[in-house]
């Protein structure tokens, strides 16, 4: 009997808690979803240096990461921004990875 009330609780988490899924310009796919998408973009300033930020979804339980903007600048050391992409990857709805792209100098 506490078997059963282990497995109906489990299941009851992993439906009620929703699907790992990330932005994408065309929708999630039911299997496999992985595109890259523009945010912005700019001639203002050339293109030496490329920042990523990402941030993680697992089975819609957890979710961690920082994908932001200033993140991204501040790991590759861009003051001035050209272009500003995103990249999602999702399987199956269980794992999702969303990317902020930035490219400048």
């Amino acid at each position: 009997m506490k078997m059963i009330k282990a497995v109906i609780l489990g299941a009851t988490v992993i439906i009620t808690s929703g699907c790992a899924t990330a932005v994408s310009p065309v929708g999630n796919g039911a299997l496999f979803t992985s595109v890259k998408g523009p945010v912005n973009a700019t001639t203002n300033t050339g293109i030496s240096k490329t920042g990523q930020s990402c941030a993680t979804n697992i089975l819609g339980l957890i979710a961690i990461g920082d994908s932001s903007i200033s993140t991204a600048k501040e790991k590759a050391g861009i003051s001035k921004v050209a272009n500003i992409d995103h990249q999602s990857t999702t399987v199956l709805g269980l794992f999702s990875n969303f990317c902020t792209v930035v490219e400048g100098e």
